[in-house]
């Protein structure tokens, strides 16, 4: 019988195939294919290259730390434990000053007192006894933190600071970092917490060419560091942190900000332990004693050696303790003859006619000056003080006096730059009229304020080139509200003035100059009107050099930052200034010249900022006590009743311009005005005829400078002469004599007498306002 015919469908098993006994043959599959990575998974690696990698990295890292450790060692103290001097030489190559030899002496840990060390470790590493010599946390934080813009954070624990200090330097390089990476692990393991703490102290650069926590005691509180309190341990500690611009004696700017730390420190010390609250409120801010300059920088030598070292420190160009190590020779900008120039100018028209012994007002003098190339923004001359070594703040870096009037024709630049208007509409050129009347209410201010003139004068209807002649203060607070005061203060800052300078504050009132720029940055704000609109940065520094190197200066390409017509305009009105208003002084100079004089509050600072077409300089008489440090009024000073910035300070400049540029050809300046800028001022309306509707804006004129007012003139109802003196004549009804005062200042007669804001006087009152 035949076998039965497999079913459909039904496949033969292979003889040769094993399988088990009665079981039914299955279908062979062929093996299951992986399915290939599309799109963006194509670019990620599998699990298992990841962990590989991974396992290969901790590897290496080990090895290479491993490797590290055993490598380097503790090598033996750098030079920076014998720092050098650094060489300060004039432009042209002719040495200024060294800056000494470092001071510094070392003391055991036992002869510190230990709330002096409890200060230092709240202000630079509270975990310091617990931890190890290396937080890598704190260095990923500080990395972390400097990459997102937070500025340059530090992540080193004392141990590494102690490193860096005694065994390596301040260079800021990778080789550095890794090296003080592996010397603290090693340092950490071999040696106690209080060796370290000791060297740490020992070698901690503190300012004022101090090394060391005994050096600084001395420096700053003439005592041994035995005898040190909890409070002066804490600023010393505080001074850790940026030993420079923490000296409250050499910068009182920045006194806020090393109180701010200075509490800081003695919180941390509360927060740990090492100080009870009773004892923390009973705690008052201990004032540092007098820096004592070493004789080498008598005369101007320091002041120029300061303001270099300041000029490094805050541009970054090297930090403090950096710089401190020594080495460097350090080319200025300084121009030797023109800084003896300066010098010589301050001698003849101001120290020569002092007399403290028989005028008390004279003790109370001081005098600061810089001066600027606008062209190039090189700092050609500086003038801090009488004598470093006796009058140790500089005075043409500090921050801490009202620049008063000369802060006016900011406000005009910044009314040309933005195509500003009055409030009825009409815009704003020296030719544009505004009332003048003593204490007049600012309109359209969200803060009331209604100014007094110097001498409390009322002009009427003037224009505003006369204004900027006789500097009215009515006029100026209300023209920096139609402005706008942010856009004042951006003008201002685009022009050379830092943002961060005290005071600075918009509002009304800053017309009057009630901010505290310092001599320098005024001299910058005026080099850039003077370069038509274009901002350089200033430099002190021509050039830094260590063991043949060269270091990295920072860029300084000029910028436009106000139009030229903004700039120019302003400089014709301060070339009326010169030659029609208070700063007639300046003509002495022999060359076309634009300037604004200026007087703070309570006559406290007197100021002429003025330029040529070649060069820009500021000075500034100012008041000061020599025993307490606090600023006091001019009054009597040099036996005048008043001190103007039309007088000393102008007379000052021009003495100092002519020698200055006595090797060059006189140059006029070279302007382009805003349309209707060169129109010869038109006489204004009588006092009751209505504003000037907007339709009434003024066409352009011929090229023509504002001409000297004349006697019979009508300004506003006042009639005025224009004189150095300030005399003004009533048509030949009377006589009386003001003064400059900044002062900016007329006064008006009659046949009634002296007639001041309205009312009847035989003598004009003492300000107690800014002009």
């Amino acid at each position: 019988m035949s076998d039965q015919s497999p079913p459909p469908g039904w496949t033969p098993r292979d003889p040769d195939t094993p399988g088990e006994p009665g079981s039914t043959p299955r279908q062979q599959r062929p093996p299951k294919a992986r399915r290939p990575r599309t799109g963006w998974r194509r670019y990620v690696p599998g699990w298992r290259l990841v962990l590989g990698c991974l396992l290969l990295f901790v590897l290496l890292l080990g090895g290479a730390l491993v490797a590290g450790y055993l490598l380097v060692d503790i090598p033996p103290a750098n030079s920076a434990a014998v720092a050098q001097s650094n060489v300060y030489l004039y432009s042209d190559g002719s040495q200024i000053a060294r800056d000494g030899e470092v001071n510094r002496v070392n003391v055991p840990l036992s002869q510190i007192p230990r709330t002096v060390q409890e200060a230092v470790l709240a202000a630079e590493d509270r975990d310091f006894h617990s931890e190890r010599a290396v937080d890598p946390k704190a260095m990923l934080r500080a990395a972390w933190n400097t990459l997102m813009g937070k500025g340059k954070q530090s992540g080193s624990t004392i141990t590494q600071q102690y490193v860096k200090n005694y065994y390596l330097g301040q260079e800021q390089t990778v080789s550095r970092k890794v090296k003080e990476f592996f010397i603290a692990m090693k340092l950490g393991r071999e040696e106690s917490k209080n060796h370290i703490l000791e060297g740490y102290l020992n070698t901690s650069y503190f300012g004022r060419n101090a090394y060391g926590i005994q050096a600084a005691a001395q420096a700053y509180y003439g005592k041994d560091v035995g005898k040190l309190t909890t409070a002066e341990g804490a600023y010393l500690a505080t001074l850790l942190n940026s030993p420079s611009a923490f000296d409250v004696v050499a910068h009182p700017q920045s006194r806020a900000r090393a109180v701010a730390r200075w509490n800081y420190v003695l919180d941390g010390m509360v927060k740990k332990g090492w100080m009870s609250q009773a004892e923390r409120a009973a705690t008052r801010f201990p004032e540092p004693g007098r820096i004592r300059p070493a004789a080498g920088l008598s005369g101007q030598r320091g002041y120029l050696v300061e303001a270099v070292k300041d000029y490094i420190l805050d541009h970054k160009i090297l930090d403090d303790t950096t710089l401190a190590e020594g080495g460097y020779r350090i080319t200025t900008t300084i121009d030797k003859r023109r800084q003896n120039a300066f010098v010589d100018a301050v001698d003849e028209e101001m120290v020569s006619e002092l007399e403290p012994g028989t005028r008390k007002a004279d003790r109370l003098v001081r005098a600061g000056g810089a001066s600027i190339d606008p062209a190039t923004g090189k700092v050609v001359a500086l003038y801090g003080g009488i004598d470093y070594t006796k009058q140790y703040v500089n005075n043409a870096t500090r921050h801490d006096y009202q620049v008063a009037s000369t802060f006016k024709p900011f406000v005009f630049t910044s009314a040309v730059e933005n195509g500003s208007r009055t409030r009825d509409g009409r815009r704003i050129t020296p030719n544009t009229i505004y009332n003048g009347d003593n204490k007049r209410p600012v309109a359209g201010s969200s803060v009331p304020f209604a100014p007094e003139n110097e001498g409390q004068l009322s002009y009427g209807d003037i224009t505003v080139n006369t204004a900027t002649d006789l500097s009215v203060n009515t006029v100026y607070a209300q023209m920096v509200v139609d402005v706008g005061t942010g856009k004042v203060k951006k003008t201002a800052i685009s022009l050379g003035i830092p943002e961060n300078t005290p005071n600075f504050v918009s509002g009304p009132a800053m017309a009057l100059g009630t901010m505290q720029a310092s001599v320098l940055d005024m001299t910058q704000a005026y080099a850039t009107l003077a370069d038509h609109g274009r901002y350089t940065p200033y430099t002190l520094v021509e050039k830094i050099t260590k063991e043949g190197e060269t270091v990295k200066l920072p860029d300084r390409t000029p910028l436009q930052v106000v139009s030229r017509e903004a700039a120019d305009t302003t400089t014709s009105m301060l070339v009326s200034v010169v030659d029609n208003g208070t700063g007639t002084a300046a003509l002495a100079a022999g060359r076309p010249a634009a300037g604004k004089t200026g007087t703070a509050e309570q006559d406290r600072a007197a100021w002429f900022a003025g330029y040529t077409p070649d060069l820009v300089t500021v000075v500034s008489m100012m008041g000061q006590d020599p025993d307490t440090g606090t600023l006091q009024p001019l009054y009597g000073a040099l036996g005048e009743t008043r001190i103007s910035g039309g007088g000393y300070p102008a007379r000052i400049w021009a003495a100092y311009t002519k020698t200055a540029l006595e090797d060059s050809e006189p140059e006029d300046f070279d302007l382009e005005l805003e349309p209707g800028a060169a129109q010869s001022p038109p006489p204004p309306p009588p006092a009751d005829t209505p504003e000037q509707s907007p339709d009434d804006e003024q066409s352009p004129g011929p090229p023509a400078r504002p001409s000297r007012p004349t006697a019979g003139q009508n300004n506003g109802g006042a009639t005025t002469q224009g004189t150095d003196a300030g005399t003004t004549q009533g048509a030949g009804q009377g006589t009386a004599q003001g003064t400059d005062a900044g002062t900016d200042s007329r006064t008006t007669a009659g046949p009634q007498g002296l007639t001041q804001g309205g009312t009847t006087a035989g003598r004009r009152p003492l300000p107690e306002f800014v002009e």
